[in-house]
């Protein structure tokens, strides 16, 4: 993760584990969502039936580390004035709708309809997040560009309340507090979820509240680093055995992804030359991450279209060997578009 320089903190110029963080999630997600969808299913194991589909909760780690990274690269600059609206705007939406407008634009001439324009509409101006109770099927997985962008029209105001470390804890709280009386509200889950800002407002905060402690968090030893890291791997078990309901999903994630995103953070005052963190690797799959993450279930779909399943009997290989293809084709997909198509229009056009 690249971030600016302020007069306000003291600031490094990448935080590579959180690149790491990004690199894992999103491959997860693909892992999660080929399960899903691929038929015939690969045997019942520990693997198949709670890791694997855990991972859906990985798109909460984004937005953990989106706030984070929202934060530090805008907080103080926001605050100070030091950057205007319309920048701020412009680099949000330079980032986030020209990969995902492409997609869109693909999806609907792949199958066009009436209903997929309309989608495609939602999606491309990216308010599909303020529409309640849809189900958007134009780019399925879109619905966090919508809850994301929601957030970034959101965040000024939300750097007034984490103006301090105080008001940021109790703006947290209270946010938490508000999905509790959401869901009791609701009447069932199925009303407020993640694809609601409401409901994913205590991630991004949670984002925030880590950027706000930042300094305290590169002050920690050695000891500290590796006693965080053991924190770390012991909680992450929290999701496997409490009751699974929107609400618990929320707070699990919450404490399981922040611990994630802090240890992230500390390996950049305690890492090696080389972790499984931060590589060349988990760097170049990093800055492809949110493509990768919109495109996979297109290349999925191509893919199944080929019928693998006419050639591979092994139900075990299948789901391996797709899995494999998908993340490959969407690499490849992600490295051509954006670097070699989308970049250098954006470069010579719009910045």
């Amino acid at each position: 993760m690249t971030v600016h320089s302020s007069p306000d903190r003291i600031k490094i110029k990448r935080f590579d584990a959180i690149d790491g963080l990004r690199a894992y999630a999103c491959i997860g997600i693909v892992l999660m969502h080929v399960l899903a969808n691929i038929t015939p299913k690969p045997d019942s194991n520990i693997l198949t039936t709670s890791i694997i589909p855990w991972f859906t909760d990985f798109t909460l780690l984004f937005m953990i580390v989106s706030g984070f990274s929202v934060s530090y690269g805008y907080f103080d600059k926001i605050k100070s004035g030091s950057i205007t609206p319309i920048q701020f705007y412009r680099k949000r939406y330079i980032r986030l709708l020209p990969f995902y407008a492409l997609l869109c634009l693909l999806d609907l001439a792949l199958s066009p309809s009436w209903r997929s324009v309309a989608e495609a509409f939602a999606d491309i101006t990216l308010t599909n997040g303020m529409i309640p109770d849809v189900e958007i099927n134009v780019i399925g997985v879109g619905w966090f560009m919508g809850v994301v962008m929601l957030y970034y029209v959101f965040f000024p105001f939300v750097v007034f309340l984490q103006d301090t470390k105080r008001k940021a804890l109790i703006t947290f709280v209270c946010s938490i507090i508000l999905v509790w009386i959401g869901l009791q509200y609701a009447g069932s889950e199925s009303s407020l979820n993640r694809r609601y800002i409401l409901y994913c407002l205590p991630l991004f905060l949670s984002g925030g509240l880590v950027y706000l402690y930042i300094d305290k968090i590169r002050q920690l030893s050695r000891l500290g680093h590796y006693t965080l890291l053991m924190l770390s791997a012991a909680l992450t078990i929290l999701p496997f055995v409490i009751l699974r309901n929107e609400f618990n999903t929320l707070i699990s994630s919450l404490a399981v992804f922040s611990l994630w995103t802090i240890f992230a953070i500390s390996c950049s005052q305690h890492s090696l030359k080389w972790s499984p963190l931060s590589n060349k690797a988990t760097r170049y799959v990093a800055s492809i991450s949110l493509e990768i993450y919109l495109c996979h279930m297109v290349i999925y779909r191509v893919v199944e279209k080929c019928g693998l399943d006419r050639y591979i009997d092994n139900p075990n290989l299948l789901y391996i060997l797709t899995s494999a293809i998908v993340i490959s084709g969407a690499i490849v997909f992600s490295h051509i578009v954006k670097f070699h198509i989308l970049d250098p229009l954006i470069n010579k056009y719009v910045k």
